[in-house]
């Protein structure tokens, strides 16, 4: 079926958006509102978006006029009568779409498609109310949408094939990606999204980190383009409660019922970005500058550097990729580094990939060669731990096996100065258990870089119940002066990152489980729609499936979260081999 001329219903914010995306593709569109008055609102919502586009040089005064001629406006179903497809953008309330639809029944041709911007109500709950439930699918368009890229469609159970080939092809041709998912609360994006944004309050609300610790450590260790805190505030803490509220109907998963806290704030009349509050303060509603923290807030001082004012040398326990990248970052930040491997050929080897690594620097021009030669001047090997007596703090970072990281501690224990801070690596062992190998449990910290440790910037800061205050400052610093960001949490298992990040992933791959939407849908939904530099598949597939099924066990185990346990898929790739990038196969296969 050609469509020629598109009907929007409501000309808010969405039908707007919808409208310009419509009429950029050189189609004809008509919108609904209820009164002339917004009627007028609805064509200067659009009118100023197209300015903005004149201003920015990305379209003509002659290419906006074309545009807006292809625009109009009414208050009459009638003028949408003619219409090939109308997509309905009504606030999210059952009863005002069903009675919407109900109008567009009378008046449309019977070939006529008929589609919701819904983003967490049941499609076939508005498409019985109409004599043509066969012709009505989701058709879920992204804020901003002229911007966004994303489109998910969503068809029923009733949703005639030819009608999704037909409303694909016309997402293709606004110059949208279409994902098509199937009639489930949260469709694709939302459904794993929300979770993700939920625990993270449930973080906050436990004291476990302050917000822009949580905030920062997802932006800089996952490379989100906002923490799930200020991407509440950004959605709007009404708006995630309505969702998440439908999604908990649906599937009374209490990871899906919003947390206290969200309430709390709503309660208040904190919406967030639009109300100028939320879990951050903004300088005026609708803002997206934040305002100083008020006295409510729970911030950490920024990382003070006295606090390590006489470190001259840091000891590196372990001679893999984590350790020499962390190796070669300390040198660069001017201490004396001593790297003990098992032997001298292990340790002698990883100074000499130290060494390769500055070079490739030289070679990009990121580094100029006396820099590199100083750096690398820094750098000791050594196969004798008694070699690490002066270090001012040891990182340990060996395998993930428990038993040899408490082996470890205990012999540096008695190696290294009383005062000399210990601190472990691990992405997922509790770091009590190693500092409890220790006669200094109170100066055991651990210090999680991500890898690459060259290139990333942060460091995850573990506090035991045993650090104490002046162990966890100087941790901080340390981190700071090795160009890092530091962010602090407290000891239990997936500290801030993993533990938002992998369950989320698991998700996923339950969502694969169930057919509800394909491998290839789901990446582009959560690149497209959530702006995640990876899809949830690609990424498993680099970390390795193996991997990801341990810390999912891990959390299930630390958690006892139902939620958390492993998809049986997953267990079931690696049980097979297909362990990601590294086998040549995962969820994706590679050449």
């Amino acid at each position: 079926m050609e469509i020629r001329k598109v009907g929007v219903v409501g000309c808010g914010t969405m039908g707007s958006g919808i409208c310009e995306v419509v009429a950029r593709a050189g189609l004809p569109v008509a919108f609904v509102e209820v009164s002339h008055d917004r009627v007028e609102a609805g064509l200067a919502r659009i009118r100023r978006s197209l300015e903005r586009a004149v201003d920015r040089g990305k379209l003509s005064a002659e290419e906006r006029d074309e545009l807006l001629g292809r625009i109009t406006g009414d208050t009459s179903y009638d003028a949408l009568a003619d219409a090939d497809l109308v997509v309905e953008a009504v606030p999210e309330r059952l009863e005002v779409k069903q009675e919407t639809f109900r109008e567009l029944d009378r008046v449309l041709g019977p070939d006529a498609i008929v589609a919701t911007n819904t983003s967490s109500l049941a499609v076939i709950d508005i498409a019985v109310t109409t004599q043509r439930p066969n012709r009505v699918l989701g058709f879920h368009f992204f804020n901003p949408a002229p911007v966004m890229p994303l489109i998910e469609l969503v068809t029923t159970v009733v949703t005639d094939p030819q009608v999704v080939a037909d409303a694909t092809a016309f997402a293709a041709r606004m110059g949208k990606t279409p994902v098509v998912a199937k009639d489930r609360a949260g469709f694709v994006a939302n459904l794993l999204l929300f979770p993700y944004l939920n625990q993270a309050v449930g973080m906050l609300e436990a004291g476990y980190a302050t917000r822009e610790d949580i905030d920062a450590a997802m932006q800089l260790g996952t490379g989100h383009p906002m923490g799930p805190l200020a991407l509440m505030d950004l959605i709007g803490l009404d708006s995630a409660y309505s969702i998440m509220m439908r999604m908990y109907e649906q599937f009374h998963d209490v990871r899906h019922a919003p947390r206290p806290l969200v309430r709390q704030l709503l309660s208040a009349g904190y919406k967030g970005r639009k109300s100028g509050r939320g879990f951050y303060r903004y300088v005026e509603p609708n803002s997206p500058a934040t305002a100083p923290a008020g006295a409510d807030a729970a911030t950490l001082p920024p990382p003070d550097p006295d606090a390590i004012a006489g470190w001259r040398t840091i000891g590196v326990l372990g001679t893999g990729t984590m350790a020499t990248g962390i190796a070669e970052v300390s040198a660069k930040a001017g201490f004396d580094v001593v790297v003990r491997g098992r032997t001298p050929d292990k340790a002698a080897a990883a100074r000499d990939r130290v060494a390769a690594s500055l070079g490739k620097a030289v070679e990009r021009g990121k580094l100029d060669a006396a820099a590199r030669e100083a750096a690398l001047d820094r750098i000791a090997a050594t196969a004798d731990i008694g070699d690490l007596s002066d270090c001012d703090v040891v990182v340990e970072a060996v395998a993930e096996d428990l038993a040899v990281k408490r082996g470890l501690f205990s012999q540096l224990d008695s190696a290294t100065k009383p005062d000399a801070l210990l601190a472990t690596t691990t992405s997922s062992m509790p770091v009590i258990e190693c500092a409890m190998a220790t006669t200094r449990p109170e100066r055991v910290v651990g210090v999680h870089f991500f890898n690459p440790a060259t290139v990333m910037r942060l460091v995850e800061v573990v506090a035991t119940v045993r650090t104490e205050p002046h162990a966890v400052a100087q941790a901080r610093a340390f981190a700071a002066r090795l160009g890092k960001h530091p962010v602090l949490c407290g000891d239990r298992s997936g500290f801030i990152v993993n533990a938002l990040l992998f369950p989320y992933l698991n998700d996923a791959v339950k969502m694969l489980e169930e057919g509800y939407a394909s491998v290839d849908d789901i990446d582009t939904a959560m690149k497209l729609g959530c702006g995640h530099p990876m899809g949830p598949f690609e990424l498993m597939d680099i970390v390795g499936l193996d991997v990801t099924l341990e810390i999912i066990k891990a959390l299930h185990t630390e958690f006892r979260e139902p939620g958390f346990a492993p998809a049986p898929l997953l267990g079931h790739m690696v049980s097979a081999g297909y362990l990601g990038r590294k086998a040549g196969r995962g969820f994706h296969v590679y050449a």
